[in-house]
């Protein structure tokens, strides 16, 4: 018997910040439900599309820097936002992603207030608009930044957390932005563990061993969250059926 062959789905724009950066399982994700991916990288001279005629969607990742940073990628990446929501195509940001987003709506992005970070795995709290996408949101996901975000007329907010209080939300019918990251592997929260190990000392995070315990025990309603999560953005009729509910 042959192999079951996977029908091409379409083409996803993926942005990235770093020459080393990866879309995690995401990107693994996204390949398995038969879609094939367009890496870019601004950051190193990439340039992206001027529509997305020839893409099913398009997700920009994190980063250490900051969505109120002067450099040109940046703000060239944020005003590239205004394409897919033009377009009403797929569009998901990813912690610098997302507030990158937000910062296109008209959000402002900035530090806690009394200086605490969120570095490891922290609870959330899905809204009711939130329960309406459908699928078991986990209770707890995994995070790495130290700025937030607001969210402006039209956003609605599908998750909410302790100490930021903003961490999912949708604008219009295929917008959305996550703070946390359901795309890490535990591969790459070793590496990041590594290379961002400085940043423990943070008010509020949490150190390697912490990080990698938590990924034992919160892990697996992530991944499961995603792949159903993953298919509501890609798919029109489910996210019509969710507005409509």
């Amino acid at each position: 018997m042959s192999p079951l062959r996977i029908m091409p789905a379409g083409k996803i724009l993926i942005i990235l910040h770093s020459e080393t950066s990866s879309p995690g399982r995401v990107g693994h994700m996204l390949k398995a439900k038969g879609y094939t991916l367009d890496i870019r990288r601004p950051c190193l001279g990439d340039k992206l599309p001027e529509t997305l005629a020839e893409h099913a969607g398009a997700a920009i990742f994190g980063g250490p820097m900051s969505a109120n940073d002067c450099d040109a990628f940046i703000r060239d990446e944020t005003d590239w936002i205004a394409v897919p929501l033009k377009e009403q195509k797929p569009f998901l940001g990813i912690c610098l992603g997302a507030q990158m987003l937000s910062r296109q709506l008209g959000g402002s992005v900035g530090p806690h207030q009394d200086g605490f970070v969120e570095i490891g795995y922290y609870p959330l709290k899905v809204t009711d608009a939130g329960r309406k996408l459908g699928g078991d949101w986990p209770d707890q996901v995994y995070h790495w930044h130290r700025e937030g975000f607001t969210l402006t007329q039209g956003c609605e907010l599908l998750a909410t957390g302790e100490t930021f209080a903003n961490q999912a939300f949708r604008y219009g019918a295929a917008a959305f932005g996550l703070q946390f990251h359901p795309e890490v592997t535990r591969l790459m929260m070793h590496r990041w563990s590594v290379t961002g190990a400085h940043r423990f000392v943070l008010k509020g995070a949490q150190n390697g061993a912490e990080q990698l315990a938590g990924q034992i025990l919160h892990d697996a309603p992530v991944r499961d969250w995603l792949s159903g999560f993953l298919d509501f953005w890609l798919k029109p009729q489910a996210r019509t059926a969710a507005q409509a509910a």
